[in-house]
Parts: C-alpha cells; structure tokens; sequence
C-alpha cells in the first residue's frame, strides 16, 4: 500500500508542483516567443503581446486541470481507477514531446498545446484510486500524502530550474518536458498494481478480485471488516448508478457534505497562498534580492512549505496575513522592514502546509459514498483549479486596487472557514463511509428525523 501511494504520488500530485514551480521564470520562454515571432512576421513582438502570451501559457494549466477534473467523474466509471491513471499517464507523455520538439518546429503553440495537456494530467486526480484502496484507519493518512507530493515537486522543479542545472538557454525545453519522466515510470509500474479493491467489490461486484487486491496491497490474511464495510456500503448502493455532478448539486442527502468540500476547497486558493507565491517575488525585490539569487531564495520557500506540510492549524495563517499587511503598510519607514516581509512569506507558507494545504485533499475520498464519489472528485477539481486561475488572473488588479492591503480578502476567507470547519463538520478519523454519512443524515435531516431513519434503511436519493 506505502508503495503504491508511492507510485500514485510520484505520477500524480507530483507533477502538479513540479508544473507549478517549473514556470517561474520566464525569460527563456519570452525569448523563444519572440523569436519564432520575428521569423514569421519580420518584427518583433511587442511587449503588451508577449505578456500576453506569456500570461496565457501559465493560466492554461488550470484550464487543463480543469477539463481533466471534469473527467475525473467519467473516466474512472467507465474504465476503472487503475485504467483512468494510465489514459492520463499517456497524456502527460504526449505533452512531454511536444515540449522537446517545441523549439526544433518553432512553434510557442506547441508549448500552449503542452501546458494544456499538463493540466489535463494533473486534473484527474490519483486520490480516488489511493483512497479506495486503503483502510479506514489509513485513509486520511495516505490520502494526506498527496500534499507531499506536491511540496516535493515544488522543490524538485526550483532545483533542477536554476541556471547550474536545466535553466539554461539550452535545456529549456527539456526542462518544460521533465514531467514526462514521472509519467512513464508511474505507466510501467502502476501495470504490476491491481485495480482498487472498492472499486472491483461494490462497482463490478468482483468479490474474489477485491479480496485478492487487498491481500496483495495490505500483506494481510484477516480481510473480514474491511469486506464486512464494502458489503454494507454496498448493500446501501445497490441498483444505483454513479451520481452525475447536477445529482451532487442538488440532493439533500448530500447537502452538508458538498457544502464541507466546496468551503476548504476554495479556502486552498482563497487563503491567498498562490498570490502570495506570485507576490514574493516583488517583495524580494523590495528587499533588495539580487535577480539572480531569487530562485535560490525560491527553493527555501519550497522546502519550508513540505516540511511543514503534515500538520494542521488555520488561526496562525490569519495573523500572519495581518501582520504581512501591516509590514507592507510600512515597509518604507525603514530599511529593514521588508526583509520582515520575507519572514512572514516564509511563516504563511509554513502555515499553510501545516494546514489547508493537506485536508481538503482527503475531503472527496472520506465524504461520500461510492456512488457519489466521482462527482465530489469534479466539483472538487472545478473549484480549486477555478479558483487558481481567478487569483492567478486578478491578484494582480487587486494589489493595484487595494495596494498593502491586498491580502485582507484572504484574512476574511480564512476566518470564516475555520469558524465553519469548527463548528459544523464532524470527524470523520476512523469511521466507516456508512458511518460518516450517517454524521451527516443529522445536519442534513435536522429538523426531520424521519427522514434521517428512512435514509438509515434505503440511502434513497432526496431533493
């Protein structure tokens, strides 16, 4: 199990970060840009059009993202969750070639073309995958390791990015194309990994499969509960067919959980981590950081965020936005007040792995049930990468418009989704998926408790 969580990170989330990181500079790109531009127009390209371009070829990830989590809700019903990962692996090997080759067609479309099919790839995610075929006493953990992966890309994409390694001129393309390693070693090991066990025992009713699959991913003999679990969830699926993304919408059975999804989900974008990724650079500036050593200044900020990224609080990360507001406001009374814009950078990213960063990531996994669940993987994936490409696209609108006050939207955001997480979401740390819905039946069902006890013995679907 440790090894195929290993393997799923590896060709999943870890290519997200490594995307994310990878992209930070924009000088090699810009000047390819211009160059395929003055050989097919005979003029340079002018400023406000390279932005452009340059602009567009970082936000297409999240576009790409975007059309892979939509589907995340098709593709592993209709070919499975093993099958799905290994379609996507192909994507991502496809668009590794069309980032070597970039240069040699002359071509800055193919590089669009690339970033688009890296999104794609990082969209359907691996958790649906991981977190069916773990126990419940596991789930949350395994799942939780998807953050992991993607502070260790991070990390990995600054590294290898900076002039004494790939960041060169010459090995530009091949740098836009690294993700393509991890894609091939995910397709040829996930062949020797059998499908989720979920998946086989309540989808296909393969009960000999599943309990193969465990024995093979758990090493164990004493499968009892965890078939006992399935059987029961399946018993309360039965006849039902996987729930479309409307079905999640606007069931009330699912209410509160949907409501438990979209709130931390969002909070991963509008806690303003990626703005503050986009913004430091301007406070190192401010700092006096020469250009060249930002990326090594970069790299620190990588390693603080997965360091840091396996424990959980929220309430630091709001102070430590508020005073980052009140040392912007000040900045220039004294000279030493931006390198305390620095630290506080490094304290928010800290925070931030320590919290945000890994629960929303278990949330599709541990909230509903096998019917319901490749739809909460959509809606998920829609909100966060949504929700990157409008900081990503606005961020900068907001600084001119607010000016050392930029980051108090996020303050707010932050406040009420701990109040809400705090006050209305159960715990859901060793519990069966049956018994977590059942949590949820009393918020849902409140105020009519026959409902609740008609929902206990049929799961029927309620508007």
């Amino acid at each position: 199990l440790y090894l195929l969580s290993l393997v799923l990170g590896i060709g999943g989330s870890f290519q997200y970060g490594i995307q994310v990181s990878l992209i930070a500079s924009p000088a090699h790109v810009q000047s390819f840009v211009n160059y395929t531009w003055m050989l097919r127009y005979d003029a340079p390209v002018d400023e406000s059009t390279n932005q452009l371009i340059w602009s567009f070829i970082v936000a297409v990830l999240s576009l790409g993202a975007w059309a892979g989590a939509i589907h995340s809700g098709s593709l592993p019903v209709t070919y499975g969750r093993k099958k799905a990962l290994l379609i996507n692996n192909v994507v991502a090997i496809v668009a590794a070639l069309l980032m070597v080759f970039s240069r040699m067609a002359k071509s800055f479309e193919m590089i669009l073309l690339g970033r688009f099919l890296y999104g794609y790839n990082v969209g359907i995610v691996h958790l649906m995958y991981l977190g069916e075929s773990s126990p419940k006493k596991l789930r949350g953990f395994m799942t939780l390791t998807s953050s992991i992966f993607i502070g260790f890309g991070k990390v990995m994409g600054q590294i290898i990015g900076i002039k004494e390694i790939m960041g060169t001129e010459e090995m530009w393309p091949y740098l836009l194309a690294v993700s393509g390693i991890p894609a091939v070693l995910q397709f040829v090991t996930l062949l020797f990994f059998p499908e989720a066990p979920r998946y086989l025992y309540i989808d296909k009713g393969d009960t000999e499969g599943s309990k193969k699959a465990l024995e093979w991913l758990w090493q164990e003999d004493n499968l009892k509960m965890e078939m006992d679990d399935m059987q029961k969830e399946r018993e309360t699926t039965q006849g039902e067919k996987a729930k479309t993304v409307k079905d999640v919408l606007t069931s009330r059975c699912v209410r509160w959980q949907l409501l438990t999804l979209a709130i931390p989900c969002a909070g991963v974008q509008f806690c303003g981590i990626n703005a503050l990724y986009f913004y430091a650079f301007d406070i190192f500036r401010e700092s006096g950081v020469p250009e060249d050593q930002m990326h090594y200044l970069a790299i620190g900020i990588g390693a603080t965020e997965l360091i840091t990224i396996t424990l959980h609080t929220l309430l630091l990360a709001v102070l430590c936005r508020m005073n980052i507001n009140a040392s912007l406001s000040l900045q220039d009374l004294n000279s030493w007040i931006p390198y305390v814009n620095i630290g506080l950078i490094f304290c928010v990213i800290c925070i931030y792995g320590l919290g945000p960063s890994g629960v929303s990531m278990a949330l599709p996994a541990d909230l509903f049930l096998q019917a319901w669940r490749p739809s909460a993987f959509v809606i998920s994936g829609t909100i966060n990468w949504l929700g990157m490409f409008l900081v990503g696209m606005l961020f900068g609108y907001v600084v001119e418009g607010l000016g050392q006050f930029c980051f108090l939207i996020f303050v707010a955001y932050s406040f009420f989704s701990s109040a809400f997480m705090l006050y209305f979401v159960p715990e859901t740390k060793g519990k069966t998926m049956v018994e977590i819905m059942e949590d949820f039946n009393k918020l849902n069902y409140k105020t009519r408790v026959a409902d609740v006890e008609e929902t206990d013995d049929d799961y029927a679907t309620k508007f």
